[in-house]
Formats: C-alpha cells, sequence, structure tokens
C-alpha cells in the first residue's frame, strides 16, 4: 500500500510529517510515501472535499491516510500528525525529534517550493495556447452536434486545446448555458473552455476560426428573395466588422448552415475587406455525403467507397452534381482490383437513362433532405473540412468548397462559387487540371449567371444601405 501526506504548504505540522515519511521510506523495503501540497488559500475547501468524498471527519492540516491498493484504491485514515507519528513507534519503533524552529524553517521551503511549481505549471499551460474557436448562432442542433466532434481531437489533433465560444442573442442564453454546462460535463480533456455570448461587441475576440451558422427562415409566399439577401446582408455587416476588429489577422470562416452559404461568405468578403478572402470558404460537403449516399444505395454498396462527386455553384441553391470524376472502390462487380482500385462510377452505372433523369431530379430531394436534417451531416461536413484545413485532405480525393472565384473553369471572377479543391499545408488550393466537358462548362455558365444575379441584389441592397461598403468586390 502506499501512505497519503497531503497539508498546507506552509504547515509545520505537514513538515513534521513528511520528514519522518521520507525517512522510513528510505529505510524501509514496504513503507512507501505520496505527498501532496495544497496552497494556504485553498487548503480548507481541498480538506472539506477529500472528507465528503471518502466520509472522513478530519479539521486540520495533515491529513493522512492509507490506500490500501495503490494510490485511487480505498483509502485508511490515519488521522494527523500526532496520529501518524504514534502509527510509527507501534509499528517501525521510529518517531521525530524535530524542534519548533526546524518545523518552521521548513514548512516555509515547502511554501516556496510549492509555488514554484505551481507558477511553472502555469507557464507550461499558457505556452500551449488553445485555438479560440467562435459558432455564430450556436443555439440551434448544428452547434450542438459540432461541439463533440471539435473537442474529441479529431479535428485538430489530440495535443491542440481549444476554446469554444458560443454566440447567439439574448433571447437564447439559456439554451446556451444548457450546451456549456453539459460540454463541461463530459470533461473532454482537450477542451480548454467552452463560454456563451449575448453581447454582440464581444463577438470574435481573439479568433482563429469562426463557423458562421446564421440562417434566414425561408417562407416563399411571404417573403422575396430581395428580402432575404438584405437579411443576409445585415447579419454579415454586423459580422464583418467585428471579425476584422478583433479576430485574429490570420482567422479562417467558415460559412455553413441551410440558407444562403454562398451569400454569406461573400457578404463576410465584401464588409470586411481585410479579412483573407482564401481564408474564407462555404461547405459544401453535406450535399456531397447525401449524393455518395443516394449513388451507393443505387449500387447497392458502402457510402464510404464512393469517391470524388463534385458539387459546383451555389450550395444551398442551384447546384450541380457531377459525376464525371467520381470512382468507386471497394465495389463488387465483374472487374476486380486490390482494395484502392477505383471504378469510374460512370462506366459502372449503365443505365445513363437513371443518371439523366432520375438522379438530376432527384437533385431537387437532395436538397430537401440535407434542409431537414436535424444538424449530425452539416455538423460532420463543418469537422470534416476543418480537419482537411488543418491536417490534408486524403490525397488524390476531390473535396468541393465555396471559394471566391478567380476565373477558374471560365467562370467569372468575383462571385463565391463551389468547385473542386484540394487540402494541403494549411491551405487549398483549386484543382484546375480537371477536365470539364462542354455539357458542364454550359451548366458551369448557368450556374454562374444565377449567382452574379444574386450578387447584384446583394450590392444593390448594400449601396442602398451602406454606399460605401460595395468597394472591394465591386472592383
Amino acid at each position: 500500500g502506499v501512505t497519503v501526506f497531503t497539508g498546507k504548504a506552509n504547515c509545520p505540522y505537514y513538515a513534521k510529517a513528511e520528514l519522518l515519511a521520507d525517512y522510513l521510506q528510505a529505510n524501509l523495503l514496504d513503507f512507501k510515501v505520496h505527498k501532496i501540497t495544497q496552497h494556504p488559500d485553498k487548503w480548507e475547501q481541498w480538506l472539506h472535499d477529500i472528507c465528503e468524498m471518502n466520509g472522513w471527519e478530519h479539521r486540520q492540516s495533515p491529513i493522512i491516510w492509507r490506500e490500501l491498493l495503490d494510490r485511487g484504491g480505498k483509502g485508511l485514515l490515519l488521522g494527523g500528525v500526532n496520529d501518524f507519528l504514534e502509527y510509527a513507534q507501534h509499528y517501525y519503533g521510529i518517531t521525530s525529534m524535530m524542534l519548533s524552529e526546524e518545523m518552521l524553517d521548513i514548512a516555509e521551503e515547502n511554501l516556496q517550493a510549492h509555488i514554484e511549481v505551481e507558477k511553472e505549471e502555469e507557464e507550461i499551460k499558457s505556452l500551449i495556447k488553445p485555438l479560440q474557436i467562435w459558432i455564430t448562432s450556436a443555439s440551434g442542433p448544428i452547434c450542438y452536434q459540432l461541439i463533440p466532434l471539435l473537442a474529441n481531437g479529431e479535428v485538430f489533433g489530440m495535443t491542440t486545446e481549444i476554446s469554444i465560444h458560443l454566440l447567439d442573442t439574448g433571447q437564447f442564453k439559456e439554451v446556451l448555458c444548457g450546451i456549456v454546462m453539459e460540454a463541461e460535463d463530459m470533461a473532454f480533456p482537450l477542451l480548454r473552455s467552452i463560454s456563451e455570448h449575448t453581447e454582440i461587441d464581444e463577438a470574435f475576440v481573439q479568433a482563429d476560426i469562426i463557423i458562421v451558422l446564421d440562417d434566414v427562415l425561408l417562407n416563399c409566399e411571404a417573403q422575396s428573395l430581395e428580402n432575404y439577401i438584405r437579411e443576409v446582408s445585415e447579419i454579415c455587416q454586423v459580422y464583418a466588422p467585428l471579425i476584422e476588429k478583433n479576430a485574429k489577422s490570420e482567422v479562417r470562416v467558415i460559412s455553413s448552415g441551410k440558407t444562403f452559404v454562398n451569400l454569406k461568405a461573400m457578404m463576410i468578403m465584401t464588409y470586411g475587406p481585410s479579412i483573407k478572402p482564401e481564408n474564407v470558404i462555404a461547405i459544401a460537403t453535406s450535399w456531397e455525403s447525401a449524393a455518395k449516399a443516394m449513388l451507393a444505395r443505387k449500387l447497392n454498396m458502402n457510402a464510404a467507397g464512393v469517391k470524388d462527386v463534385i458539387v459546383w455553384g451555389n450550395i444551398t441553391g442551384c447546384n450541380y452534381i457531377d459525376l464525371s470524376h467520381a470512382k468507386l472502390y471497394g465495389y463488387d462487380c465483374a472487374l476486380w482490383g486490390p482494395a484502392d482500385f477505383p471504378h469510374p462510377l460512370l462506366n459502372v452505372i449503365y443505365d445513363s437513362k437513371w443518371i439523366h433523369s432520375e438522379f438530376q431530379s432527384a437533385q431537387s430531394s437532395l436538397s430537401s433532405q440535407v434542409c431537414h436534417c436535424v444538424g449530425m451531416l452539416p455538423a460532420h461536413a463543418v469537422a470534416t473540412v476543418l480537419r482537411y484545413w488543418y491536417h490534408g485532405s486524403p490525397p488524390g480525393e476531390i473535396v468541393s468548397v465555396g471559394i471566391l472565384t478567380k476565373g477558374q473553369f471560365c467562370i467569372p471572377e468575383g462571385i463565391v462559387f463551389s468547385m473542386p479543391v484540394r487540402f494541403q499545408n494549411g491551405n487549398w488550393e483549386v484543382m484546375t487540371e480537371l477536365e470539364i466537358n462542354e455539357t458542364t462548362q454550359e451548366v458551369l455558365g448557368r450556374l454562374a449567371h444565377e449567382l452574379i444575379q444574386e450578387k447584384l441584389i446583394a450590392l444593390k441592397e448594400i449601396k442602398e444601405m451602406h454606399p460605401y461598403g460595395a468597394d472591394k468586390i465591386t472592383s
């Protein structure tokens, strides 16, 4: 067993017991010691907690007990310093002749050593700066599903601590407090802190990552497209200057949600001209995943084996799911090869009628499927893209994200358009080497036209609300 000695760091009686314990440990084979000092300010609370946990009655420093199995086993209370002296005398015939003056000197040394150790631990902790992650509209189900994914270590790595900040309006304060308490109760080792914020002025302080989940409530009969676009613009008009003012200069902004994800990314760049455009992306992975699952059901295979499905265009609006580069891994058919042997999807689905009619028309149901999901799918999509952004996407694999165009694939410049990218070394690059057939090129032209119209409506709204806000994108 182990004898545990705990006391106030500056307690002379703890010093006396500790020295006798050291002597016993040095001279007896079966006597093992574990020592814990507590700062005088924290001692009373610590003593109360340990006694309550073990059902002990003890009032002063030190407290000494035997752990019969090993540290953490069931404790057998020995008591204070006098009890320990009696125990040592009775079992080992040894006692302490230490004088009061010596006890006081050693107690003072113990306190200084304790303070230095605490200071070192604090310094080490401060060097490990956690990633500051802000999530807007954090009362929603996407955020609720996202927190465990971010905090379990799989996204940023098992050595990266994170601090999560939940932002929403005052009416959701109770919901946010509930989420904070639940996340704290889960005791994730890498979650340094989680907090709720309802004051907009304190938003995005020191942010490394901002996940924008705001959505507008669609009710087509009641409102026009212009009104929705105005609503999105107003949200971004509040967020973007705060991001510029409070967040870190290299902040990465992710636009996700069920509505206008391209436009949100676009408006954040518009209203935040100093935010790096390459650090603002819109998430298309939910649509990618849903399309892969639909194809897997058709082919009676695991959706994880369907790769390189591309989502082009307006992610939460008119998009095009392109299968011309899609591949199947682990598909059971007449042609077989090693596990990493890919079958081009279009060679396997002979039923071109299904692709051109059912699959394309099914895209509208895909859209409703993605928009009605309770949060698991979009949360997984955000976590996946963040993991790729920090650690790289699988070699050779295509990921679709909405980015500010620079003329790639003959798409007009200056709109946020979903296209194929790869992530490497903390950055992304567009996979411009992919060949695009004429049909796809025509579709991209139509999608770009729609996004340009959306942008023009947004810029018109901006000019009406804020005449100088559109400089960056219109130039």
